[in-house]
């Protein structure tokens, strides 16, 4: 550990001081402590069923396919893919969902160079995207909905998974995995297969600090060590799409990074979790010189990377939030939902830290964090 911890540190000290094209190792992959994470045994929980088409249905099953449930309208069809997407969608399956948010569903097609051709699925709050947007947009590659950002397929209990399966149909054909050339097109039909892994976690702890311990716990099973904390977070930052979601709450997940708001729906405010290659890419400069981000690796000197890598980055991450109506939160929903936890100087756990704007102190106190995965599934 204290090997490990050494060579991160002088990494990070050079790499503070390198040129952004400094090449730096890259070596990803899954290690032995989450081997069985990363071939999990898979179960189907719904599909997504999109029109290509201005007024095409948005629909959700939860049997298969063999009855549908509407959950929106399609407003803008995409007609193009983004050939270059955002680094982190390199590290992402070709033929599925790379990226899972409360403000954006983005689908690789294929990989070009060191990252990936997307497409993607928008709330209707992008039909005129807000003013000096920062996170990744691309309106001609863009399936725009009438769903709300926040909700249904955009973290509600209908979002998919890192690595959910994506098929495509064009008119009068049967639904088939997308190919390497596929564009999309006027009238296509858009398939989403949700699957989760059958053994499922109850929370991952991050204690925070440097060196500290990343453990996952199973119903009825001791943690388990799966990685380790590099460089822990402090702050909090201005991450777009915390607008949309509450505290506590996961706003996005890719495979570079766990995103968790901590302001209330409407205002922004939050912090990152990314694995420690992505750190040294030349766009997350930011992660290695500010307070808002923290950097994780695995447990071993030895081990690679953790990019695309389960349970952080692939497979059993989502934003699945509940929002309080008339009567506040149903039991239901917050037994389905992901919420994030804190330990304030060692305390006992308490919810996290309602901060909004930036703040590179607003999280120095806190010790430990928890995600809570649901307990119970709608589906």
């Amino acid at each position: 550990m204290k090997v490990k911890m050494a060579i991160i540190a002088a990494v990070l000290a050079a790499a503070v001081c390198a040129p952004a094209s400094a090449v730096l190792p890259d070596a990803r992959g899954p290690n032995a402590a989450v081997a069985a994470e990363n071939s999990p045994e898979m179960k189907e929980i719904l599909r997504i069923r999109v029109e290509n088409a201005a007024g095409g249905a948005v629909e959700v099953s939860e049997d298969g396919g063999a009855s549908w449930t509407a959950a929106g309208k399609v407003l803008l069809a995409a007609g193009t893919i983004n050939p270059r997407a955002y680094t982190a969608s390199g590290w992402a399956a070709s033929g599925a969902v790379a990226a899972t948010a409360v403000n954006a569903i983005h689908i690789k097609v294929k990989q070009n160079e060191d990252r990936g051709a997307v497409f993607s699925l928008l709330p209707k709050d992008f039909f005129t995207p807000p003013a000096d947007y920062k996170s990744f947009y691309s309106r001609n590659s863009s399936i725009i909905t009438n769903i709300p950002a926040g909700g249904s397929i955009f973290g509600g209990a209908e979002s998919p998974f890192i690595g959910s399966r994506v098929l495509a149909a064009r008119a009068g054909s049967a639904h088939s995995p997308i190919a390497e050339d596929y564009v999309p097109a006027e009238g296509d039909s858009l398939l989403i297969v949700v699957e989760r892994p059958v053994k499922y976690p109850s929370e991952i702890v991050f204690e925070n600090r440097f060196g500290g311990f990343i453990l996952i716990k199973y119903p009825g099973e001791e943690p388990k060590l799966i990685g380790q904390v590099l460089k822990p977070v402090a702050g909090v930052g201005r991450f777009e799409g915390s607008l949309y979601t509450d505290v506590g709450r996961i706003r996005a997940n890719h495979t570079g990074v766990v995103c968790v708001s901590t302001s209330p729906v409407g205002e922004i405010g939050g912090f990152q979790i990314i694995p420690e290659n992505h750190a040294m890419s030349a766009e997350m400069e930011n992660a290695r010189l500010l307070t808002q981000w923290m950097v994780v690796g695995p447990p071993g000197a030895a081990d690679p990377s953790l990019e695309g890598v389960a349970p952080l980055f692939r497979h059993f991450i989502r934003p699945v939030n509940f929002k309080s109506g008339p009567q506040g939160k149903t039991l239901e929903q917050a037994l389905g939902a992901f919420i994030v936890q804190a330990r304030i100087g060692g305390g006992e756990w308490t919810r996290m830290p309602s901060v909004s704007g930036r703040d590179d102190k607003a999280l120095k106190d806190v010790t430990h964090i928890r995600m809570l995965f649901p307990v119970e599934w709608k589906h």
